[in-house]
């Protein structure tokens, strides 16, 4: 019988991005509030008789050896567990590359929840995200889905509720960003930081007016000063008439909240006028389970 599954990896965004201090280990510290939005790439799990890991994917931006960290989420499963099977994982992508919208960690993500059924180890959605954290810091996250506070790395995560429904316009520039060099140009002394209690307190009144009023990104300085052309795309969502528009990440992506439709389109066709990498999308709620 041929074994297959299929998942849906969805993109993240951050309402607030605090950095507090570099850690010893070399990281920094950081605390977050982010939220899946339904931007997603597709992942076709599929067990083949030879025991190896093979990444098929039609994106030359994406790896399909041992850096694509859905490779490295099946081969962590593999040794730990001591799994001698096979399996081909076919990435679709959707979300940009190297784009803050932790496009890899959610496809490692979803790999892990997928081949926990496909291999039958009955891992927990908790086993699975501590997992995740061997891997990136992104990916404990991404495997429980849904609005959370993530500190440390970004791997201890405490879940919200979602914030209200509204839209998500995202545009990306034509370039990549490194968060290395972001974070090597990064003076804490220097930069606003957000009110993170404020926005989680936003998000638990569903008051969609001071969620906008409390996104920050303390990375965003950096990415806007080192790169005018996600300045620019700022400046115009801004203009277009977005309720908030905020950098996710370390950039380049540009996101901007909106509560009506009928705004939508206007900030849509204006983006599409000088950015190829535009999208419309909803906020979503649910979290994983499983």
């Amino acid at each position: 019988m041929d074994k297959r599954i299929l998942l849906k990896a969805p993109a993240k965004i951050n309402l607030s991005l605090d950095v507090l201090h570099k850690r010893a280990d070399g990281y920094h510290e950081v605390k977050m509030v982010m939220t899946t939005i339904d931007l997603a790439d597709r992942i076709e799990l599929r067990a083949i008789d030879e025991n190896k890991i093979r990444i098929v994917t039609q994106n030359r931006f994406v790896p399909d050896d041992e850096r694509n960290l859905a490779y490295q989420a099946a081969k962590l499963l593999k040794e730990r567990y001591e799994v001698n099977k096979g399996v081909e994982i076919s990435i679709s992508k959707v979300i940009p590359v190297a784009a803050g919208l932790a496009g890899g960690s959610s496809d490692a993500a979803a790999t892990l929840r997928g081949l926990n059924q496909l291999w039958g180890l009955d891992l927990t959605i908790d086993e699975l995200a501590r997992l995740g954290a061997e891997i990136g810091s992104d990916v404990s996250f991404c495997v429980y889905g849904g609005t959370a506070i993530a500190t440390g790395r970004g791997e201890k995560i405490e879940h919200i509720i979602s914030p209200p429904p509204c839209w998500v316009i995202l545009a990306k520039p034509t370039i990549g960003v490194s968060t290395a060099d972001i974070y090597r140009n990064l003076k804490l002394d220097e930069v606003n930081h957000p009110d993170i209690e404020a926005m989680v307190q936003a998000i638990n009144n569903q008051d969609f007016k001071s969620i906008c009023e409390n996104v920050g990104n303390v990375l965003e300085s950096v990415t806007l000063r080192l790169y005018p052309e996600v300045n620019h795309i700022k400046s115009k969502m801004i203009n277009f008439g977005a309720d908030a528009v905020l950098m996710s990440g370390s950039g380049p992506t540009v996101y901007g909240l909106v509560q009506y439709q009928s705004r939508l389109q206007r900030i849509y066709n204006g983006l599409r006028g000088f950015c190829d990498h535009v999208y419309a999308v909803r906020i979503l709620g649910n979290r994983n389970e499983s």
